[in-house]
């Protein structure tokens, strides 16, 4: 193994996902300390990862996120070094302090979004057009264009850029992608998954105005499907259909184009057959039950041509009843946040820390001159390039809804197009 050197990452958002510091105070989900600081400071601790710093829209937010960072994860767990660079200053605003942030950096270094869907897009371009390596959350944008776009700048700086597909790394969906590899053609494939109705406050800032539902949470599912037939099958037309009326009215007071649950029904054509069709349908909703028990209902169901796969990932056997709160089903696979026996972190073998650490693996073997970001396009991870079909479908499912129509697609030489 040739000498590896650190990572230095920039955190760019500084909500729920990166701290578990929502703007009304410590995140109430299951990602009470967030995933992605947790993980980089975990990643620094068994030196993987060297410099880190975090970007916002608002510098006035860091002294709550450093005091909620010290008192739930430097109070908690051993040898955690939780100190990071801020951008803006604090008491400035400035929605373009990524630039600042990033000019910070070098060519080499690796910038992590977690920001709303519709600034993906500027901030992975900036950071890929000065030699850095990028991970953004999904959907990683909102047209096939700009990933079109993204997928040419990954080549073309010769930088690993991946979409922050999680589910992949979920045993039990990784585990489904390799069987349905045996069941032959592709017929069918449904998928749900929702959030309870308290999400449209955690997300009322953007909500309906900067993306939807489909883009925020079918994104997994759609992701799961394009990888499990990756090679098998292609997406050929999109039609979309949206349930409303719920997000708009009270006590959430979305804006009034906001859809409670969007279905999207896809025709997928076989690459080894002509006459093997198969459908999809992918639903997703912010307008579940507040008290089910669960913060994420998943579940998805395939059949091939020689059996079927069912998979339920919210109820996963395993549930937990409490005299205030009632009945919740919880999932250990995701992050583990209770401490270890030496009192350290220990939640290293969930997906949520392992989509993370592929990334940082990849830049810093790419960074040493190991691998190149082209190898990873052929190792099933979550590349650019890897699921460019997932932001097809999904761009085609935004345009169907607003155009009321179906919208098709195809190849255009080495790129996918919509028609």
């Amino acid at each position: 193994m040739s000498n590896l050197s650190k990572l230095n990452a920039l955190m760019c958002g500084t909500g729920e996902y990166t701290t578990g510091w929502t703007g009304s105070g410590a995140s109430k989900s299951d990602k009470k300390i967030g995933v992605v600081g947790l993980t980089l400071f975990d990643l620094r601790r068994l030196g993987k990862v060297d410099k880190l710093s975090m970007v916002g829209v608002s510098g006035g937010k860091y002294p709550a996120i450093r005091q909620h960072l010290q008192d739930n994860i430097a109070g908690a767990y051993k040898d955690m070094d939780i100190s990071f660079d801020a951008y803006p200053e604090e008491g400035k605003t400035d929605p373009l302090a990524y630039k600042t942030a990033i000019d910070k950096l070098s060519a080499g270094d690796a910038v992590i979004i977690f920001t709303p869907d519709n600034t993906h897009y500027d901030i992975a371009m900036y950071a890929m057009e000065r030699g850095m390596h990028v991970l953004v959350t999904k959907p990683a944008v909102q047209t096939l264009t700009h990933h079109n776009e993204l997928i040419a700048a990954a080549k073309k700086h010769n930088v690993v850029c991946f979409v922050e597909h999680h589910k992949r790394f979920d045993p039990v969906y990784s585990d489904a992608k390799a069987r349905a590899q045996t069941l032959g053609e592709f017929n069918f494939f449904s998928a749900w998954m929702s959030q309870p109705k308290s999400q449209l406050e955690t997300f009322r800032a953007w909500a309906g105005k900067d993306s939807d539902i489909s883009y925020y949470l079918s994104s997994h599912h759609i992701d799961i499907c394009c990888w499990m037939l990756q090679d098998k099958a292609v997406p050929t037309r999109v039609v979309a259909s949206a349930a409303t009326g719920i997000a708009t009215g009270e006590p959430y007071n979305c804006v009034p184009q906001t859809e409670d649950t969007i279905t999207l029904l896809v025709d997928w054509q076989s690459l080894k057959s002509p006459r093997h069709k198969g459908t999809a349908v992918y639903t997703a909703s912010w307008t579940a039950p507040l008290k089910a028990g669960i913060h994420s209902a998943q579940h998805f169901y395939y059949m091939g041509e020689k059996g079927d796969i069912n998979v339920d990932q919210a109820h996963r056997g395993y549930d937990v009843t409490v005299d205030d709160t009632g009945k919740a089903w919880y999932n250990p696979f995701y992050m583990k946040y209770s401490p270890s026996e030496s009192g350290h972190f220990d939640g290293q073998r969930g997906y949520g820390y392992i989509s993370i650490e592929k990334f940082v693996d990849a830049a810093r073997s790419v960074n040493a001159g190991e691998t190149t970001p082209q190898d990873y396009d052929t190792h099933g991870l979550p590349s650019i390039a890897n699921t460019v079909l997932t932001t097809a479908i999904l761009h085609a499912g935004r345009i169907s809804l607003d155009e009321k129509r179906p919208v098709g697609i195809k190849q255009s030489g080495d790129q996918w197009i919509l028609e």
